[in-house]
């Protein structure tokens, strides 16, 4: 019976977290259909909890259960890497050639002279699929070893030829 509590709890948790990930990025449909499943197993769960509440190992169970769930669909969501990735480049390197480079590969980038406190800078601004995330930043690294990343995940994404490509689903071919 613990085990089996355990278990359920794991996917119920799962679930819950790739569906809360799916409705935060507008995936509502889709999430939409993962709570429906979520929802059985949920009730499935605690009813094995309930009915057996004089055993502590059960409530256990479903506390570790729960616990690990989230882990587990957090990995999983990180796997899917649903949505977007902004990143801001700041490099000490004031010619064209990163942007250059990195629009080669595909990414949509916005590039402007700027000043930092040790003189001036080529600032970027890239758009990428998270999928293409981690390759982002190998590429900037091997280009610029010294490059300034921040990065944040944006919520609405509207117009450019970036989206267009995207939406034609030309981008990384």
């Amino acid at each position: 019976m613990v085990l089996i509590i355990f278990s359920i709890n794991i996917v119920y948790v799962t679930f819950f977290t790739v569906r809360m990930i799916m409705t935060l990025k507008g995936f509502r449909y889709l999430a939409a259909l993962v709570s429906m499943v979520e929802v059985v197993i949920y009730i499935v769960g605690l009813g094995l909890v309930l009915d057996n509440l004089d055993q502590i190992q059960n409530l256990i169970a479903y506390a570790i259960g729960y616990g690990s769930g989230v882990v587990i669909g957090s990995k999983i969501e990180e796997k899917m890497a649903l949505g977007y990735i902004t990143v801001n480049v700041i490099s000490n390197d004031e010619s064209d050639y990163l942007p250059r480079k990195l629009r080669e590969q595909g990414y949509g980038v916005t590039d402007w002279d700027a000043n930092g406190r040790d003189g001036g800078r080529q600032a970027m601004q890239i758009l990428t699929p998270r999928k293409m995330e981690l390759k982002l930043y190998k590429t900037i690294q091997e280009i610029d070893p010294k490059a300034f990343i921040i990065a944040y995940e944006p919520k609405t994404i509207h117009g450019g030829f970036w989206v267009k490509q995207v939406k034609r689903g030309r981008l990384f071919k």
